[in-house]
C-alpha cells in the first residue's frame, strides 16, 4: 500500500502529476510541446526531445543529424536546410538515398502526391516509380543520375576522395548553377560537412557506376577515410550531440565513431546527448530501434547523457519538433557560434 501523510502521497515515484494538455487558440507549436512534456507516452517524449536539442545549443556542443528514411520525397528538404543554415546541427551524415532526392529536387524536378493503393503494373508500365505515396518519373531519376556521373567525370580519372568531399563538389556545382534551395547546396554554403558512407547503397552509387561505364571514369569513394575523419571530428569536440531521423546505416556510422576511438585509443565518455525519432522497436534486435541504454553498453552514449527516443513517423514528430526548437530557441540560435572543423581538403 501507497504511504500517505495527511492524504499526500510520500512516495518518490508520485511527485510530479500528468497535467492534461488545453487547447488555446492563441498558442503556437513551441507552447503545444511544452504542454505535452508533461503529458504521457510520444507526446512526452517529443517535448522531452525539444528541451533536450536546446540544451545542446545553449553548450557548445559539435551536433551530428543521421538522415535515413524517404525524408526528402515526403517533403522534409527544407526542413533540413533550415537546420543547416540556422546553425541547429553541426554534421550530416545520411542515407544516399535522401542525398539523391535532395539533388533531384534542387535540379528543379519533383516528386508527386500520389497513392498506396495505386496499381504498381500500370504504374511501371508508365515509368513512374513509387515510394509509399510518393510518385516519380523514373527517365526524371535517370536524369538526375546523368547529372551525378557528369560532375564527377570532371575529376581527374584515377582521383580518390571520400563522400564528404564527393557531396562538396556536388553543392559547389548546384551553387555555380543558382540551383534551387537544398541540402547539399545549403550545406557546401555554410561549409557543413555531409558524409554518406553507404553511398553504393542508392542511386548516387548508381549513377557513380554508370558515370564509370559511360566515361571510363575511375574515381574511388574512400569510404573508411569517412571513418577515420568524424571520428577525428568527435575526438576533437568537447561534447558532441547526435539527433537521429530513423535509425539505418547513419546512426551506426556515428555510433561508432565513440568505438573507434577507443579502439585506437582515445577513449571518449560516449556522446553527451541524444535524440531519435523513429518507427523501429527495439525488441527485434536491429540498430533502427535501438535504445540510448543499449548503445551505453557500448560505450557509444555517455552514462551520464540526456536522451530521449521519440517513437513515431518523423513525418509528424520532425516539423513539430523543429518549429518548436525554432520558436522557443530563438536567442540560443542568434547567439550560438559555429563548431568548425578545419578539414585538410575543402
Amino acid at each position: 500500500m501507497p504511504v500517505s501523510d495527511g492524504g499526500e502521497m510520500t512516495s518518490k515515484h508520485l511527485k510530479k502529476p500528468v497535467v492534461p494538455v488545453e487547447v488555446s487558440s492563441e498558442g503556437n507549436v513551441s507552447e503545444l510541446l511544452e504542454q505535452m512534456s508533461d503529458s504521457a507516452f510520444q507526446g512526452r517524449n517529443l517535448g522531452r526531445a525539444v528541451e533536450i536539442w536546446l540544451e545542446m545549443l545553449q553548450e557548445e556542443t559539435y551536433i551530428l543529424l543521421g538522415l535515413a528514411g524517404a525524408m526528402v520525397p515526403a517533403g522534409m528538404r527544407k526542413l533540413v536546410v533550415y537546420l543547416i543554415r540556422n546553425r541547429l546541427i553541426d554534421c550530416i551524415v545520411s542515407t544516399g538515398a535522401n542525398l539523391f532526392h535532395d539533388i533531384h529536387e534542387t535540379l528543379g524536378k519533383y516528386h508527386y502526391k500520389g497513392s498506396h493503393m495505386a496499381d504498381d503494373s500500370a504504374l511501371f508500365e508508365e515509368g513512374i516509380d513509387r515510394i509509399y505515396d510518393v510518385f516519380a518519373p523514373e527517365k526524371e531519376f535517370v536524369d538526375t543520375d546523368e547529372y551525378i556521373g557528369k560532375v564527377v567525370a570532371g575529376l581527374d580519372k584515377d582521383a580518390k576522395i571520400n563522400t564528404r568531399r564527393l557531396m562538396h563538389l556536388l553543392g559547389e556545382d548546384l551553387h555555380k548553377r543558382k540551383a534551387a534551395d537544398g541540402i547539399v547546396v545549403a550545406a557546401y554554403e555554410a561549409g557543413v560537412p555531409v558524409y554518406c558512407p553507404a553511398v553504393s547503397d542508392s542511386s548516387v552509387g548508381i549513377a557513380l557506376a554508370v558515370g564509370r561505364a559511360e566515361h571510363g571514369n575511375d574515381v574511388q569513394i574512400d569510404v573508411i577515410d569517412d571513418i577515420n575523419e568524424l571520428t577525428a571530428v568527435v575526438d576533437s569536440m568537447d561534447a558532441t550531440g547526435v539527433i537521429y531521423i530513423g535509425g539505418g546505416t547513419p546512426k551506426n556510422f556515428i555510433q561508432q565513431t565513440e568505438v573507434v576511438n577507443a579502439v585506437i585509443g582515445h577513449p571518449g565518455m560516449g556522446h553527451k546527448y541524444a535524440i531519435q525519432i523513429t518507427t523501429d522497436s527495439p525488441h527485434w534486435g536491429g540498430l533502427s530501434g535501438c535504445t540510448f541504454a543499449e548503445a551505453q553498453s557500448w560505450g557509444k552514449i555517455s552514462l551520464e547523457s540526456h536522451h530521449v527516443m521519440v517513437f513515431c513517423d518523423a513525418t509528424i514528430g520532425l516539423p513539430m519538433l523543429v518549429t518548436a526548437v525554432a520558436q522557443r530557441g530563438k536567442d540560443i540560435m542568434a547567439a550560438r557560434k559555429p563548431l568548425d572543423y578545419d578539414f585538410k581538403s575543402p
